[in-house]
C-alpha cells in the first residue's frame, strides 16, 4: 500500500518544503534558469500586500515533496497567475495535478475575498521550440505536448493572442516561445480584455516597471476582438 499524498500551503519562509520545491522545479523543467529560484520564493512569501498575495502549495508523500504550485492572487482584478506547477514523474497519473489545481483555486478564492474569476499561466508552445530545446525537454522526462494536454484537462484554455514575456529571452529580449492560458472558474469561450490586462499589469509591474509594462500591455490590447474580449481555444490545438 502506498503512502497517502497530502496537499498543504507553505506559510513560513524557512519551511524546508521551499527548497524541495526548488529541486522539483529543476528536475521537471528544461530551462530551470527561467523559473523563480527557491531563495526568491522565500522572499515572495515574506512579501505580501493587500493587493497581492504570493502562495505556495506542495504535495507531499512520506514527508517528501512530490508536487507543488507557486502562484499569485490579485485582489484588484480578482484573478490569479500561476508561475509554476509540477508533479514528480513517480506520481504522475495519480490525480495529483488535479488536487493541486483544485486547492489552488480554493486558495485564490480566499485570497481575493470571494470567487476568483480564474487563473492564468504561460506555457511553452511546442511548435516554437528548437530541436535542442526539445531534446532538453526529453532529458528531464518532460513532454511539452503532454503538458498542454494536462492543462487542458484541468480546464485551461488558450488565450487567442500573440503573447510574449517581456524579458528573459535571448540577450534579455522577450520570450517568444510561450502562450498564455486561462482557466476560468466557470466555463467560458472568451475572456474580457480588461481581465487579461489588469492581471498582467499586477503580475509584471513590480519587476518590469510602469513603462515596460504598459508597452507590453499595449501589444496585447491591440489584438482584442471588437467586443472587448479574447477568444479562448483548445490549448492542444484540437
Amino acid at each position: 500500500m502506498t503512502d497517502a499524498i497530502t496537499i498543504r500551503r507553505v506559510m513560513e519562509p524557512g519551511d524546508p518544503a521551499i527548497a524541495a520545491f526548488g529541486v522539483l522545479q529543476n528536475r521537471t523543467y528544461f530551462e530551470p534558469d527561467m523559473l523563480i529560484p527557491a531563495g526568491f520564493i522565500e522572499r515572495l512569501l515574506r512579501w505580501q500586500t493587500p493587493q497581492r498575495q504570493n502562495l505556495l502549495l506542495v504535495a507531499e508523500r512520506s514527508g517528501q515533496v512530490v508536487g507543488g504550485t507557486l502562484f499569485h492572487a490579485f485582489r484588484g482584478p480578482g484573478t490569479g497567475f500561476s508561475s509554476y506547477m509540477a508533479t514528480a514523474q513517480e506520481v504522475r497519473g495519480q490525480g495529483v495535478a488535479r488536487r493541486l489545481h483544485d486547492a489552488r483555486m480554493a486558495a485564490l478564492d480566499g485570497a481575493v475575498g470571494g470567487r476568483v474569476a480564474g487563473v492564468f499561466i504561460d506555457v511553452v508552445a511546442p511548435d516554437r521550440l528548437t530541436p535542442q530545446e526539445l531534446e532538453e525537454e526529453r532529458a528531464v522526462d518532460s513532454d511539452p505536448v503532454r503538458r498542454r494536454a494536462v492543462f487542458g484537462h484541468l480546464g485551461f484554455r488558450q488565450v487567442d493572442v500573440a503573447y510574449q514575456q517581456p524579458t528573459g529571452g535571448e540577450q534579455g529580449g522577450p520570450v517568444t516561445n510561450m502562450d498564455l492560458l486561462y482557466c476560468p472558474h466557470d466555463p467560458a469561450t472568451t475572456v474580457p480584455v480588461h481581465l487579461v490586462l489588469d492581471t498582467m499589469r499586477a503580475y509584471w509591474q513590480d519587476w518590469l516597471g510602469e513603462h515596460r509594462t504598459q508597452r507590453a500591455l499595449n501589444a496585447l490590447a491591440a489584438q482584442a476582438q471588437p467586443d472587448g474580449t479574447f477568444r479562448l481555444t483548445d490549448p492542444t490545438g484540437a
